[in-house]
């Protein structure tokens, strides 16, 4: 059987789609002469066109990283402070990850360093963890490595070699985005617009120049280089070595992408989902979806193994799901013939089938590995969409932190300011009917002749490679729509996907036609013409602001931490064991190198368990309970905080002292109605309590330090 998107493939074999730049050289090809001459002439235009395009990508990649980088030190005056205070800098899990490339560097040799990392007992107090099985660091660990080897010391100091690395990768980020564009429209002035769009809405496409050290801003370049060598690799009549290079470039910028970052999993399976969909609607090559599938699964495995057998990949729900594919694939033939309504049925069948088969694999895995290290997640979201109300703490705490919550509304605003927005709808909307027409026309084929004649006459197509970006884009939207921090994945493709559009002979194609306008020479000028009146009226409007922005010149300023920090490396045992909050302990663990009962590494279950424990400083507890539980895990300093004690930041219901009442059973504080199953507490709030030096807390808990936002307390010995 053969579908419209092959028997297009067919008539156009003819023409090699190796080139970024083919729909330029095809769009041209009756306008240079014939014979050699024109053969000549043909290849000289593609190559000043590819080395043009290639020279602007490098180009506006470096200007970005520049620009970053440019930001990050005006905001910070981040060479003229203190060291403890860049370190500071690099706050929550951030500071936790960078402590990691500090101790492999201060270590006495890579072998000890490494050993360090393996056997660590400083992260997580009276335990011995393998920080590269639980954490995603070898990027610290290849960084300090490059430092040690490379002969820069004294040229170079190491945070610089650090954070220079990360600010090089956003480079990468935006020349990928600008080829992804150009691949798909097939001419490099989209890659410009993708590429100034990105920066342009730089609020919302990016966070690197403030949370350095943050895993997706390792993982996300690698992942806009996948996504550009799979729209590469989706494109027909590809040479075989330009296939096997690709599928190369495809499998390396995958596994990057996964060992840099915790999430991949759940990424990776929103890809699997579009895989799956195209393949179903036969809207690619069920080939290709194959080796996708099978690389996916090949670099989760091999991750698991360089992460020490990390249990939570093996119990992913990506390789759960990937094998169903191929399994049900295996056993369900002819799924993509008949007529309309039986070849629904199949598919509806098939996705029944592969739906029941991941679930159950999963849930096999997960009893044989006894894997609870993910467990939070799904908490998390069956509360999120309505699931069921829970008092779960773990649940609750992602619930109430705005980076898991819905996507404001102003950043609709603000991307349509830019007319990144508007741009985008007006895309989407003309591929997704483009979609709907290639799908059903697919879906109704059929291998009689008759009905080959009939569905010959379509004239609406939809290439693979953008139909994957389709996909990938709206599954990704509604991703970013439910869960705000992950508006960076699709923001970012947003800006390829959009100017990819707008310079795409397809669309205008489309929409001229419908409006009866249609001719050759329009196509030509709307698909050049709205692009770069587009760049004109951004350069206008927002390098005026850029210029201020790079001129105005902050200072990193935080004296209260500073001080804390200061205190705790003069005035304790370099032994210490120190409780907290997780945002807080991360610092001490990189400024002062003391061990932690907890950290911001949530990944966990007895970790959650721990935290949720060591919190009881914020609950209505009594001293001898608190006591025994922060002595359980060998504490001998407690830090309070008056930001989380006396917290108005969050509203009733979500500070941290509420989830704790809530699970704990309390009442919470403050007007406002609580659950009629929740009783008085019989202490009240230790953290409060503990300033005014009564003899109950003073029997266990001695204040040693305070300033304005600190309480240090060192436990007592006694049982």
């Amino acid at each position: 059987m053969m579908s419209i998107r092959q028997r297009k493939e067919i008539k156009a074999a003819d023409v090699s789609e190796d080139s970024p730049v083919q729909e330029e050289n095809v769009t041209l090809e009756n306008k240079l002469p014939s014979g050699r001459s024109g053969c000549a002439n043909r290849r000289l235009w593609r190559i000043l066109s590819f080395t043009a395009g290639g020279t602007v990508a490098l180009c506006m990649g470096l200007l970005t990283s520049v620009y970053l980088a440019t930001l990050h030190e005006n905001d910070l005056w981040f060479s003229n402070i203190k060291e403890v205070e860049r370190e500071i800098s690099f706050r929550t899990e951030c500071g936790l990850y960078y402590s990691y490339y500090k101790q492999m560097l201060q270590a006495p040799t890579l072998l000890q360093g490494f050993h360090g990392l393996i056997y660590d007992n400083k992260t997580e107090s009276m335990r011995t963890i393998n920080l590269l099985q639980r954490m995603n660091i070898y990027q610290e660990v290849f960084l300090s490595i490059l430092y040690r080897a490379l002969p820069i010391q004294k040229y170079l100091e190491p945070v610089y070699f650090y954070i220079y690395t990360l600010f090089g990768l956003q480079a990468v980020h935006v020349a990928a985005l600008y080829i992804t564009s150009w691949l798909l429209s097939g001419t490099w002035l989209s890659g410009l617009l993708a590429a100034l769009w990105y920066v342009t809405n730089r609020i919302d496409t990016t966070r690197v120049e403030f949370t350095i050290p943050l895993r997706e801003n390792w993982a996300l370049p690698f992942f806009a280089i996948q996504i550009a060598a799979i729209t590469y690799f989706l494109r027909p009549n590809l040479q075989p070595l330009s296939e096997r290079l690709t599928l190369l470039a495809i499998f390396i910028s995958t596994f990057l992408f996964s060992l840099t970052w915790q999430f991949n999993q759940f990424m990776m399976l929103m890809q699997a989902l579009v895989l799956f969909t195209l393949d179903s609607l036969d809207m690619l090559p069920a080939v290709k979806a194959t080796w996708l599938y099978g690389i996916q699964i090949a670099v989760l495995l091999l991750v698991c193994i360089l992460q020490f057998f990390n249990s939570m990949i093996l119990g992913s729900l990506l390789i759960s799901f990937n094998l169903s594919v191929l399994i049900a694939r295996k056993f369900q033939k002819n799924l993509k013939t008949g007529s309309f309504l039986n070849r629904i049925g199949k598919l509806l069948l098939h996705l029944f089938v592969v739906l029941c088969l991941t679930l159950f694999l999963n849930n096999i895995i997960k009893k044989i590995l006894n894997l609870k290290s993910d467990e939070h997640i799904f908490k998390f979201l069956k509360a999120k969409f309505g699931l069921g109300a829970t008092r779960d703490f773990d649940a609750n705490l992602y619930l109430c932190e705005e980076a898991f919550g819905l996507l404001p509304f102003n950043t609709f605003e603000r991307l349509s300011y830019t007319l990144l927005f508007y741009a985008y709808m007006l895309v989407l909307s003309i591929t997704v009917i483009t979609a709907l027409v290639t799908a059903f026309h697919n879906l109704s084929d059929s291998t009689n002749q008759q009905s080959l004649g009939k569905m010959g006459k379509c004239t609406i197509d939809l290439k693979p490679e953008t139909a994957y970006n389709l996909i990938h884009t709206i599954l990704f939207g509604f991703l970013a729509l439910s869960t705000m921090r992950m508006k960076y994945l699709w923001t970012s493709h947003m800006c390829a996907f959009a100017s990819s559009g707008l310079c795409s002979p397809d669309t205008w194609q489309l929409l001229l036609k419908s409006v009866h306008l249609y001719s050759p020479r329009r196509v030509c000028i709307m698909r050049y013409s709205v692009p770069i009146l587009i760049l004109l009226y951004l350069c206008c409007k927002f390098w005026p602001g850029m210029m201020d922005e790079l001129s105005e010149l902050r200072e990193f300023y935080d004296p209260d931490t500073v001080e804390l920090m200061n205190w705790i490396n003069s005035n304790t045992p370099r032994k210490a064991v120190f409780a907290g909050s997780m945002q807080l302990l991360a610092g001490v663990k990189l400024c002062t190198g003391r061990t932690l009962t907890n950290h911001p590494h949530y990944e966990d279950s007895s970790l959650r368990e721990r935290t949720k424990a060591i919190y009881q400083i914020y609950a209505k507890r009594s001293p001898e309970d608190v006591h025994a539980l922060l002595r359980s895990f060998g504490a001998d300093y407690v830090i309070l905080e008056d930001s989380i004690c006396y917290e108005r930041r969050h509203r009733r219901g979500c500070r941290l002292r509420d989830l704790l009442d809530m699970a704990n059973g309390h009442v919470m504080d403050g007007p406002g109605e609580n659950d009629p199953d929740l009783k008085p507490a019989h202490h009240p709030r230790f953290c409060e309590e503990i300033k005014r030096n009564l003899p109950p807390y003073k029997a266990h808990f001695t204040r040693v330090f305070h300033n304005k936002t600190f309480h240090v307390y060192k436990l007592s010995r006694n049982k």
